[in-house]
């Protein structure tokens, strides 16, 4: 190398030197680095121009204890949410949802309003026919059957209609002996009073065996006309109505008290109804009723409730109502499945929503009332009587109130994630200097501390009781809760409450062991502007 090489490199390496030196009491430095957490904390929200909204802070986009006083990312790339003035003191869970998204959910309001509401039993059941209205044909004697006159099922008849004639060698022989008597009694007219009283006791009791046979009036009046006995008895409908059972067949023979031809009577049947258990208080005898059948949707048959069974079902838990309504054309059929409605009250003034605005989870009622600017806000309600398609609000929201009717269930799935993701923060009514809410302690060892602004910064160990893996985060500062001393590198304890939304401060401080056994991995990378 010459002496021209080495002068110029001389020079060279002299000329960068003396530069360096210039920058460095310049303060001009190199590549900026990483923002710190006490440099981000410092940094003020960008101010609102005027007719703006004021952003008050940035919130974690996955809900993590974190917030930030300026737009960022977090690890994944994700921005910060915006949180606006006003919006921290929504209630609990309060949602808002974009006009763009309200018109595609397809939401619907309505207001909460009184109007008259009776309370009403729901119950279903099946057609029966009348107890009260059937009738049997069973003969008291014994004999045949020698003609038929009616001979189907379900066949009308009117009262006094001819059944059957039947042949009975008793009924026979009891008619030649009342015709003998009968006949004795007016031949024997000049004979002794004795005699007599004889003739007519015989007359009398073979009239009354005929009777006790069920042997009508005119039928005797015809025997005793005709002088001759009559072989076969007509048998007549003692009322008008359906025939029910199986009739008899020609020429078949029947015993007494044989149950021969069963009438019904169904110009009036009985609907007999399950009620449940819990709402058998509400009815009562005399109590009205609007009955629909299947067959006829659009027809409602009125009704009383007039008798409740004194048994209760213990599977379904339900108790029987008989309700007794008319059926004078016939549409009602024994069997028939049928829904009452039964009015287990007069209808009064009670403020009322939509069925279709409670969300019931079966252990709560909720309903979305919509606060304005797109903001919803569940509420647990306490319902009371239902009818017409409306509930009774017993607490919960107040008249004028508007509540959703529709798409609810998806607004309240985004209410129930946002509230369970704010358990991860503080009280947001908690003061700065320790919030609301039980204590908790930690250790960790401190990186750096920030006098002038009342933080510090601790690498910390995991804290099961809010489930904290290790990490290196920022902490606020309670009045007094800095020890003398204390300097970054320090393992100490502490107690820390919730303060302001997504920041946790520390209110005691103190020196703590050196861990010596079990060495703890390396913390997780510094993430910027983290608070709890």
């Amino acid at each position: 190398m010459n002496a021209k090489t080495v002068a110029g490199v001389t020079v060279t390496v002299a000329a960068a030197l003396a530069v360096g030196y210039f920058v460095g009491r310049l303060g001009i430095s190199g590549p900026p680095k990483e923002t710190t957490t006490s440099t981000v904390a410092k940094a003020a929200a960008p101010e609102a121009k005027p007719g703006e909204r004021k952003v008050l802070y940035y919130r974690n986009p996955m809900g993590l204890p974190d917030t930030s006083p300026v737009p960022k990312k977090d690890q994944m790339g994700m921005d910060y949410i915006a949180v606006y003035e006003g919006e921290d003191r929504d209630p609990a869970g309060t949602v808002k949802v974009s006009a763009d998204r309200i018109q595609t959910l397809g939401v619907r309001v309505e207001p909460v309003s009184k109007r008259s509401l009776a309370r009403v039993v729901r119950a279903v059941g099946t057609i029966e026919i009348n107890e009260r209205g059937q009738h049997t044909v069973a003969p008291k004697f014994e004999g045949w059957i020698e003609k038929l006159h009616v001979n189907t099922t379900g066949q009308a008849v009117s009262v006094g209609q001819p059944l059957a004639e039947v042949y009975s060698p008793e009924l026979l022989s009891a008619q030649r002996e009342y015709l003998i008597a009968y006949k004795a009694t007016s031949s024997l007219s000049g004979a002794g009073s004795d005699a007599q009283a004889g003739v007519r006791q015989l007359a009398t009791a073979a009239l009354e065996r005929l009777r006790n046979w069920d042997i009508s009036e005119q039928q005797l009046e015809r025997l005793r006309a005709g002088g001759e006995p009559r072989r076969t008895l007509t048998l007549t409908a003692p009322a008008s109505g359906v025939i029910v059972k199986d009739p008899p067949v020609a020429g078949m023979r029947f015993m007494p008290g044989e149950a021969l031809f069963r009438i019904a009577d169904l110009s009036r049947v009985w609907l007999i109804g399950d009620v449940f258990e819990q709402d058998l208080a509400l009815v009562r005898v005399g109590t009205r009723g609007a009955i629909t059948v299947s067959a006829y949707p659009d027809k409602h048959f009125p009704g009383e409730v007039t008798f409740i069974y004194p048994t209760l079902n213990s599977v379904t838990r339900t108790a029987r109502v008989r309700i007794e309504l008319g059926n004078p054309q016939g549409q009602l059929k024994p069997g028939m499945y049928g829904t009452v409605q039964i009015e287990a009250g007069p209808k009064r003034e009670v403020l009322t929503v939509p069925d279709s605005a409670v969300i019931d989870s079966g252990t709560r009622q909720v309903v979305l009332v919509a606060l304005g600017e797109g903001r919803f806000e569940p509420r647990d309600v306490k319902l009371g009587s239902r009818g017409d398609g409306f509930v009774e609000i017993l607490s919960g929201v107040n008249d004028g109130d508007s509540v959703v009717t529709r798409a609810n269930f998806l607004i309240d799935s985004e209410s129930n994630l946002k509230a369970a993701l704010s358990g991860f923060t503080a009280d947001k009514n908690a003061a700065a200097g320790g919030g609301a809410g039980p204590s908790v302690s930690g250790e960790g060892s401190v990186v750096e501390i920030d006098v002038a602004g009342n933080r510090i910064s601790l690498d910390h160990d995991p804290i099961p009781a809010l489930k904290w893996s290790r990490m290196e985060m920022e902490f606020g500062l309670a009045p007094g809760a800095l020890p003398k001393n204390l300097k970054p590198g320090d393992r100490v304890k502490f107690d820390m409450k919730a303060g302001k939304p997504g920041e946790y401060i520390i209110t005691k401080l103190e020196p703590a062991a050196p861990k010596t056994t079990n060495p703890v991995p390396p913390a997780a990378p510094k993430a910027e502007a983290h608070k709890h």
